[in-house]
């Protein structure tokens, strides 16, 4: 288990460095002028010098890319060149929004997927299997920002029972909570399907096989046999996926941020690539990508602890 742990740890780290590695080799791939963008077109020569100095792409990439990681190791991001506000504090500020989306849209779609894919497979060809099929392929072809549209048109502007933008009043639990109900649902909705239908193919398959079989043969109450046996193997393809599920998350996030005007890493990520904010794009990136390694390899430990075969066969 520890060999499987650390070589786990060090492909997650990898994908990291990677990720930072090449979008440092994409921004200098990108046409347009930083400087430009930052202080409009009547920007100097001298001023335009400045601003990418500051922004280190006046130096090579291999360069900027190993000040970036010696810097980040020290704790330092770097500072906005718009704001002059450190990127660190700037990420800190705006990191637990993006998390309690996250955590929020992952909690009540796996709570409902397990659900309904359970009642799925125990009543396998029936009605209530083809509806649930069909709401769950409705719920996976749907993108989250079209969700969040038809959620804020539906409930903010037709009955004005929720509310539309931000993220609520500070201080205020209840308010913030009603805030987060509709971007979580849109965010959560395509997730609800995909766990449903992940979850019925691998109860029915664990069902068919000969030791479940056998286990049914000595009349085990069912609620044992079901819920204990059968859904503790069944969840592990599950739990393999909600590691890609939260880097999915993240990703349709930064829409469903921008729908409800919610002070997110989305928004952050969003005003970075509109304004060229390239410091501040590569430590957000970092971030997101540090969040998705790091909920891979959750994901991964989690499985190799369910399924002892994943680290013998690894």
């Amino acid at each position: 288990m520890l060999r499987y742990a650390l070589t786990r740890i060090a492909l997650a780290m990898g994908t990291v460095l990677l990720t930072v590695l090449m979008l440092v080799i994409a921004i200098r791939l990108i046409p347009g002028d930083p400087a430009a963008a930052i202080m409009g077109p009547r920007a100097t020569p001298e001023l335009r010098a400045a601003i990418e100095a500051r922004m280190g792409l006046d130096q090579p990439v291999l360069v900027q890319y190993i000040k970036f990681l010696g810097n980040t190791l020290r704790g330092d991001l770097g500072r906005d060149v718009r704001s002059e506000q450190p990127i660190a504090q700037m990420v800190i500020e705006k990191l637990p929004f993006t998390l309690t989306l996250i955590a929020a849209s992952l909690a009540w779609s796996v709570l409902l997927g397990v659900v309904l894919g359970f009642v799925a497979a125990l009543r396998r060809a029936s009605w209530t299997d083809r509806v649930i099929g069909t709401l769950s392929i409705a719920a996976i072809s749907a993108p989250p920002f079209v969700i969040a549209l038809l959620l804020m048109l539906l409930f903010a502007v037709h009955l004005g029972v929720m509310p539309a933008i931000g993220a609520g009043e500070p201080g205020d639990p209840a308010d913030q909570l009603r805030h987060l109900i509709l971007p979580a649902i849109a965010l959560g909705t395509g997730w609800v399907g995909y766990i449903a239908r992940l979850l019925r193919a691998s109860l029915l398959e664990v069902m068919t096989q000969n030791h479940f079989r056998t286990a049914l043969a000595y009349a085990i109450p069912p609620q044992r046999l079901y819920v204990v046996y059968a859904l503790r193997i069944a969840i592990v393809p599950v739990v393999t996926v909600l590691g890609v599920g939260i880097g999915a998350m993240v990703s349709g996030g930064v829409l469903v941020e921008i729908v409800f005007s919610r002070p997110g890493i989305g928004s952050l990520i969003y005003d970075s690539v509109v304004t060229r904010n390239y410091p501040v794009l590569i430590a957000t990136v970092m971030m997101t990508t540090s969040l998705y390694a790091l909920a891979m390899l959750l994901a991964d430990l989690v499985t190799a602890i369910l399924d002892p075969r994943v680290r013998t066969a690894s």
